[in-house]
């Protein structure tokens, strides 16, 4: 059965092309013009994707993405921005985006970003399957659960894989755009990126996350993972 991708986008235009590629590319696609429509399309019928415009009417993209991250389900979202809404992008990716493409984009691209984002929620494995642990922090790669201390942390899909690829490199440094290409698989990119959700992981597995024990900031470089037995 096809997986089907909601596309958010109140230009016809845009959701027109967005769609024909798509549905080109074998996905069954749905179309809603607003923030509230995409909510209730969610909520009737939950996609394996979203492809969620900023700039919407009734509810706007950031309170939308906002909404779908309270769900238990964690659907999946790749963000839609006008090229110079930095702060947007930065605040969709705090709010849980998966991805993101800046307008204009290439359709080619976004497909294959929902492809690569898709891939990984349905857990089709990069590397092999593996258990990743330190100091009570427990990454299991085949199931894609991550536990700290017993308790199951509520991580997307950027920041599992991030996490993993840390963890999977201790006492290693990675230079931000190293880790856009192997986490991403972006050769090019906005680096900020990397550093949303480094914030993010870290508020989530740091006893203090003004002062990182795990994932360390290398200055001038960019992050390590610093294992309790280093």
């Amino acid at each position: 059965m096809a997986q089907r991708v909601l596309v958010v986008d109140d230009d016809r235009t845009v959701s027109d092309v967005v769609c024909r590629y798509l549905e080109h590319a074998g996905y069954q696609v749905d179309h809603v013009g607003d923030g509230a429509a995409a909510l209730a399309a969610v909520a009737r019928q939950p996609p394996h994707l979203v492809v969620l415009d900023l700039m919407l009417p009734v509810l706007d993209g950031l309170e939308v993405c906002r909404r779908l991250r309270e769900r238990p389900d964690g659907v999946p979202i790749v963000m839609l921005t006008a090229r110079g809404d930095e702060a947007d992008r930065i605040l969709g990716l705090q709010l849980g985006a998966d991805d993101y493409l800046s307008k204009p984009f290439s359709p080619r691209e976004l497909v294959l970003r929902v492809r690569s984002v898709l891939r990984r929620a349905g857990g089709e494995p990069v590397t092999p399957p593996e258990v990743l642990t330190d100091d009570g922090l427990e990454v299991q790669t085949g199931p894609r659960v991550a536990r700290l201390h017993g308790r199951e942390l509520t991580l997307t899909l950027r920041e599992f894989d991030l996490l993993a690829h840390l963890m999977r490199h201790p006492a290693r440094a990675f230079r931000r755009a190293e880790l856009l290409d192997r986490v991403w698989g972006w050769s090019f990119g906005d680096q900020s990126t990397v550093t949303v959700h480094v914030r993010r992981l870290r508020e989530k597995i740091e006893a203090d996350p003004a002062n990182p024990r795990r994932i360390v900031t290398v200055w001038g470089v960019g992050y390590r993972y610093e294992p309790a037995d280093a």
